[in-house]
């Protein structure tokens, strides 16, 4: 039976240094101490994640577990400044959280860490220090690699979501502690926003794989993680590499779940909804409580078997089966070889070339970079438009289903025509109607052919070979569809482009595409998430409802711009009464035929109200670029009273020269 619990709305966690930082407790009505988890952000628990903590942490605490959520230092309540995405401040802290947590009358001294991207992160960066009071980790579309599977590179480009996260995060990061838990938030905001690092620019600052994405990088050591894992993701998700590298590589017992989520918890996810409290509480029951739970046999790795389902950019469900693979790697999936060449996709080595070069407006349907962290317009659509302006590679009509799970890999002999050159790889179900939809993708800054961490320019007209390993993924395609291989030269508006328009000319002696292919004689039971559980929701009263539109338009002279609008609304929370409404507006442009033209820009504004206290927070930033260095520049503007009385305006700027981006 469930069982009652109690919530502390403030709690204070004192650290060694004398700081405070502040904490939400949900503790079990019950005799003894009790199993704990913890999630540990910076997104604010009174406000921020308050309606999604609802939905998580109750229904644990109902179930016998303390719960504990924690703001990072200098986030929502708690004191000090915060310095940077998993710094070492933030870890050496979680580690004093966790020993703090041990130590109270209400904890039994086995811990779990819970947490989606950011708070999923953290869970895997933590156990890869082993405090002793760690047992168990859930860690939910997070990454083991920094620099090569987060939001700032991927291949060795940058991602347009480098600027825009940055963005996010200013506009995060200046919203002021709650008065009525801090007598000091007016100077504590002040000095937030102040002393604010710029992240975007700190984070281009670092364009190779050194020690800024070494440090929280567990792939640096697989070995040190001790802790038992469950790590899960969706399709839509960005992050969809982590839960097999992690099943593949850990020694400590490990499993993987990849359903079609995207960037969400999947029982609150919009895409097939899932029960994600049982996968939960069936890992932490055996790895907290010591309880034979079925946690221990489950496959090495379940996943949702995805097939063709005409794509658009709206949430909508997806079409497939759950598979599993009882251990991972798994003897079922075996390296299937095709070479490019004239006649697509090909059993046999091909000679020719193949030249590659399209508008720096290609990807009008790539979605937005990590699908759930929008209103909706964020999922990439049918590809065949993108498809047209590429080279493309093609299968023959399959005679037979086809059936991928892993990471293909694209090598490719290739010289260029420019010292700096992007390739990004797509792959593609196409259906007999044409319609194409997107299975995997993948660039790669050329001048990273050999190395991250020391990249060379090109020089141009000399042949070189590289191998693109794409995103892991999991597709059947029926009889009747053609697997597509999608070449091009740029990826707008996910990759920020090259500094000129380049030309790829493939040599296909050299070029052949690897599909880790699955085979199964038998299929094992997949243990798949069930429906979602009843939950509780926060039952705050909506002020202004949620709403989003994305528009596409283009300027007389070719540009082409998207510009997008994301009302995140207004409510009351019922527990403190505090208002808190917020919305943003995102542009890009790019011409067809300058790279250099690209330019990012995001507008956050958030408003807090409670009796006669009131404060709104105008956050203001935008990206252009040269063919030589990037322009950063934002500002901030805070407002205080019902007269908008301005606090503060602040402006930053940054050029950085571009090196090998």
């Amino acid at each position: 039976m469930p069982c009652a619990y109690d919530v502390t709305e403030t709690a204070w966690i004192p650290l060694p240094d004398g700081r405070r930082l502040a904490a939400r407790l949900w503790l079990p009505q019950v005799d003894g101490p009790v199993p704990a988890i913890l999630e540990y952000l910076p997104y604010r628990r009174r406000d921020g994640t308050a309606p999604r903590d609802e939905t998580t942490h109750t229904v644990f605490a109902s179930e016998g577990y303390a719960c504990i959520r924690v703001d990072i230092a200098g986030s929502g309540d708690s004191e000090g400044r915060f310095d940077d995405e998993y710094s070492e401040q933030e870890l050496s802290d979680g580690e004093a959280i966790l020993a703090w947590i041990a130590a109270q009358d209400w904890c039994d001294g086995n811990i779990g860490m819970i947490g989606i991207s950011w708070g999923g992160f953290n869970g895997l960066q933590l156990a890869y220090r082993r405090p002793e009071a760690l047992k168990a980790v859930v860690s939910v579309a997070s990454t083991a690699d920094r620099y090569a599977d987060d939001i700032h590179y991927m291949g060795g480009c940058l991602l347009s979501d480098n600027a825009n996260w940055g963005a996010q995060m200013f506009a995060y990061q200046s919203r002021p502690a709650d008065p009525l838990n801090r007598a000091d938030w007016r100077e504590d905001w002040i000095a937030r926003m102040q002393n604010m690092p710029f992240m975007a620019a700190d984070w281009l600052r670092h364009q190779t794989r050194d020690g800024q994405w070494q440090h929280g990088s567990v792939c640096e050591d697989w070995s040190a993680i001790t802790a038992p894992v469950l790590a899960i993701t969706g399709w839509a998700d960005a992050y969809v590499n982590t839960p097999s590298a992690l099943a593949a590589n850990l020694t400590a017992p490990t499993k993987a779940l990849v359903g079609p989520w995207e960037h969400r918890y999947a029982h609150i996810a919009k895409i097939d909804p899932a029960d994600f409290h049982g996968e939960v509480l069936t890992w932490f029951d055996q790895h907290l409580r010591g309880q034979d739970s079925g946690a221990a046999d489950l496959p090495d790795y379940r996943v949702y078997m995805q097939e063709h389902f005409n794509p658009s950019q709206q949430n909508k469900p997806r079409r497939g089966r759950w598979v599993a693979e009882a251990q991972w790697p798994s003897p079922n999936v075996t390296d299937r070889v095709m070479h490019l060449g004239p006649q697509g996709l090909q059993a046999e080595p091909a000679s020719g070339e193949q030249r590659i070069s399209n508008p720096a407006t290609l990807g009008r349907e790539s979605g937005y970079f990590c699908a759930g962290m929008r209103f909706d317009n964020e999922l990439p659509g049918d590809q065949s438009g993108d498809d047209a302006l590429s080279a493309c590679f093609d299968t023959a009509p399959l005679a037979a289903p086809l059936e991928i799970l892993g990471r293909p890999r694209l090598r490719v002999e290739f010289s260029v025509d420019r010292p700096v050159a992007q390739l990004v790889a797509r792959l593609c179900d196409l259906s007999p109607e044409g319609v194409s939809q997107r299975i995997s993708f993948r660039p790669l800054n050329l001048t990273h052919r050999d190395s991250h961490t020391a990249p060379e320019m090109l020089v141009p007209g000399q042949r070189y070979s590289a191998v693109v390993e794409l995103n892991e993924c999991a597709q059947h395609l029926r009889a009747g569809h053609q697997l597509r291989l999608a070449l091009s030269t740029s990826y707008w508006p996910i990759v920020w482009p090259a500094p000129q328009a380049a030309e790829v000319t493939l040599h296909l002696e050299g070029c052949t595409l690897t599909l880790p292919q699955r085979q199964v004689a038998a299929e094992i039971a997949p243990q798949n998430p069930g429906a979602p559980r009843a939950y509780p929701t926060l039952q705050s009263e909506v002020l202004r409802a949620a709403s989003g539109t994305s528009e596409r338009t283009t300027r007389a002279d070719g540009t082409l711009m998207l510009d997008t609008f994301d009302d995140y609304g207004k409510a009351r929370d019922p527990y403190h009464g505090m208002v808190v409404g917020s919305h943003v507006t995102m542009h890009y442009a790019i011409h067809p035929d300058d790279p250099a033209s690209a330019v990012f820009a995001s507008d956050w504004n958030f408003t807090f109200e409670r009796e006669d206290w009131q404060v709104s927070i105008d956050t203001e930033n935008k990206m252009t670029c040269d063919t030589d260095n990037f322009h950063l520049w934002r500002r901030v503007t805070a407002r205080e009273g019902a007269e908008g009385t301005e606090v503060l305006i602040k402006e930053w700027q940054e050029t950085i020269p571009r090196g090998f981006l």
